[in-house]
């Protein structure tokens, strides 16, 4: 396979008077966990069914796994597999029956077929179960089965549309522990959207922020902090008076300055030594436990190039 399992330029999709796509220029490596972050409407579905060749580009071009997705568009889907709005399981049948299924359509030897059965549902911890109909299982374990089916043929790529939407936190919770082991496990690269950043920030190894069709930021988590990142001073104790605030904020280094309860939290607008913060705010009297520079989070990071997108608009 090529070094990108993903490559696109100038990729874009019009529909009527809507840009759902724009102008977006990826490269994904093989191998990779990739996230691909934004709100709801952002354009991450469309951009899943661009890549698959599902729908044809108004612009620009895309490559997967080698493939032009224009003209070979079912080389690529050979060579992938996708977990979009629907699970494709077929609730009459057991979750054994439901693999076997696919493994057939795959055109997939019986004797591997059943060995991948028993390892993949052996590996969601599905395997007492899977003799039961589907239909009887909770929505966590059927999103599980989903994604088994999804690995089954042995796909190099995988696409996962918002795959823990819906679930409570401990399904949901669940199923990325499932994801994160799978994935080093079978060694495919995953291509995963969502606007859940806890789990972004869990799973992936880049990361891309998209929003109204367009490309905001990608890289490496640490890449993104460093070209975004706000740096914070959280402070622990008491005796912060408003005039000690208001001095604070007068600063030309401070962006904000926010309390709650014994948190004093400095919201910095570029990287410096805060020792001489802490210095000020113990000489203005106030009774500092603890302090302790954060680093910004997904959320942070992806509020403020939304914001910043924002504004230019």
């Amino acid at each position: 396979m090529d070094q990108f399992a993903i490559r696109t330029r100038s990729l874009g999709r019009r529909f009527g008077a809507v840009q759902a796509v724009d102008n977006l220029a990826l490269e994904i490596p093989a191998g990779t966990v990739f996230g691909f972050l934004g709100p709801n409407g952002a354009g991450k579905t469309t951009t899943i069914r661009l890549l698959l060749g599902l729908l044809e580009p108004s612009t620009g071009h895309a490559e997967v796994l080698g493939f032009d997705t224009r003209t070979q568009g079912d080389a690529v889907r050979a060579g992938s597999g996708a977990l979009l709005e629907f699970n494709g399981l077929y609730e009459r049948l057991s979750a054994e029956d439901n693999l076997d299924f696919y493994g057939r359509v795959w055109h997939m030897r019986k004797a591997d077929r059943q060995a991948r059965i028993r390892g993949l549902l052996g590996d969601m911890g599905l395997w007492e179960r899977r003799k039961e109909a589907v239909g009887t299982w909770s929505r966590g374990m059927k999103q599980k089965l989903a994604v088994a089916r999804t690995l089954f043929h042995h796909p190099q790529l995988v696409f996962l549309d918002e795959p823990t939407a819906g679930l409570d936190p401990v399904a949901a919770a669940a199923l990325r522990d499932d994801l994160a082991a799978l994935a080093s496990r079978e060694g495919v690269t995953i291509f995963l959207t969502t606007h859940n950043l806890t789990e972004a920030e869990k799973l992936c190894q880049r990361v891309g922020v998209i929003n109204k069709g367009r490309l905001l930021a990608v890289g490496t988590l640490e890449e993104l902090r460093a070209r975004n990142e706000a740096p914070r001073l959280e402070v622990t104790g008491q005796g912060f008076s408003e005039t000690l605030l208001a001095g604070l904020r007068a600063r030309p280094e401070v962006r904000n300055v926010s309390q709650s309860d014994w948190t004093l939290t400095i919201e910095l607008k570029y990287p410096v030594p805060t020792a001489p913060l802490v210095r000020l705010l113990v000489e203005s009297g106030a009774e500092v436990e603890e302090a302790h520079k954060v680093k910004a989070s997904l959320e942070d990071l992806f509020l403020t190039l939304v914001e910043e997108e924002g504004a230019k608009s």
